[in-house]
């Protein structure tokens, strides 16, 4: 059972409607009226924004399920507050509330560029791609101020070395002369998630996110500067945009990516109860048959954290899912892999006064 909203708190655009306690919390508080009869001041909940400087900036991981050993990222918490988000757990780690808290106290790393290019060029250091945009989005809305990607995004080219980003956030088409760049050498590919082409389904499920019309446009230009585009058909949410996967991998193909993935639903610790309120807050209708059918692609549990499992879902619900997702993605023609990026340039960028290369 989750909190109740707090009444004193005017909430617009936000994912979540309250702040479960995280699982580390020994305690939790209840509100109780003071017994005075007089209104409170209602306040608009706004974001807030705090600076960490860390002392290093890449995070190593040994996971099976993901094709990367290592990934940045230079913010904590997403404005974009997607109620479905498996990164809302994380916010717990910080003794803060992967409910609102998560969407609306946002750690930013002003450093970050200044870490990456200290932590390359260790001579143990071995070149391998950079994943951005694993856990929250580096494109966040709070980016079109901060500007730490473009920080980034120079040093890898100056560097040579190559990266992969996965984003929803329309502000990554700021940065298309540095990203243009890096796809001539054959240094970045950039995925772009759609959940839904419905704009009042897609408003609700990821309040602050840019239209699902708005990412298809990001894909069209992403595309038309060079750079190698995957649309990301995640997460599929069962009942509620299950039906769409042909048609978003359709509208995909037809701006311009070339390769296709898909994830069906998954719903780790506090995320499960937060996503249960949003089904009975905006779809009540629907909520007992998109859980049943959740479980059913999850032994019958609503998340199965396994590896092998846990991105692909198991059961004849999840077999389904797949095979129709298969078949359109060989039916619109998207390659079956994505080409590898080049970690043979990699080296330090030139200094003034070296002496030039004479071929």
């Amino acid at each position: 059972m989750l909190p109740p909203r707090n009444p004193d708190e005017s909430l617009k655009a936000r994912g979540s409607d309250t702040r479960p306690a995280n699982r580390f919390d020994q305690y939790h508080a209840e509100r109780e009226h003071d017994g005075w009869d007089i209104p409170e001041d209602t306040q608009l909940l706004r974001t807030q924004v705090t600076d960490e400087h860390p002392r290093s900036i890449i995070t190593r991981n040994r996971s099976p399920d993901v094709p990367f050993d290592r990934s940045i990222n230079p913010y904590r918490g997403c404005e974009h507050g997607c109620i479905y988000c498996f990164a809302r757990p994380s916010h717990a780690y910080w003794g803060l509330s992967p409910g609102l808290d998560f969407e609306t106290k946002i750690t930013a790393k002003p450093d970050a560029a200044r870490l990456l290019a200290a932590e390359i060029a260790k001579p143990s250091y071995r070149v391998a791609p950079i994943a951005f945009g694993t856990n929250t989005d580096p494109y966040q809305p709070v980016e079109a101020k901060r500007r730490i990607m473009p920080e980034m995004w120079q040093v890898l080219l100056d560097w040579n070395h190559p990266a992969s980003l996965v984003t929803r956030g329309q502000t990554v088409l700021r940065d298309l002369p540095l990203l243009g760049q890096m796809a001539k050498r054959q240094l970045i590919h950039i995925g772009i998630s759609i959940t839904t082409l419905d704009a009042d389904l897609a408003r609700s499920l990821e309040p602050r996110a840019p239209t699902p019309a708005t990412r298809l446009r990001m894909i069209r230009e992403l595309a038309a500067a060079g750079i190698q585009v995957r649309v990301m058909v995640a997460p599929v949410i069962p009942v509620l945009t299950e039906a769409e996967i042909e048609r978003i991998l359709s509208a995909a193909r037809e701006a311009g990516a070339t390769n296709a993935s898909m994830i069906p639903l998954r719903l780790p610790l506090e995320v499960a109860p937060l996503f249960r309120d949003w089904l009975d807050r905006h779809r009540p209708d629907a909520a007992a048959h998109v859980m049943n059918k959740v479980q059913a692609m999850r032994g019958g549990r609503d998340n199965d954290p396994r590896f092998g499992s846990r991105m692909r879902g198991e059961g004849i619900e999840a077999e389904l899912m797949m095979k129709r997702f298969k078949l359109a993605r060989k039916r619109l023609g998207y390659a079956e892999t994505t080409p590898p990026l080049d970690c043979s340039r990699f080296g330090p960028p030139p200094r003034k006064g070296d002496q030039l290369a004479l071929f």
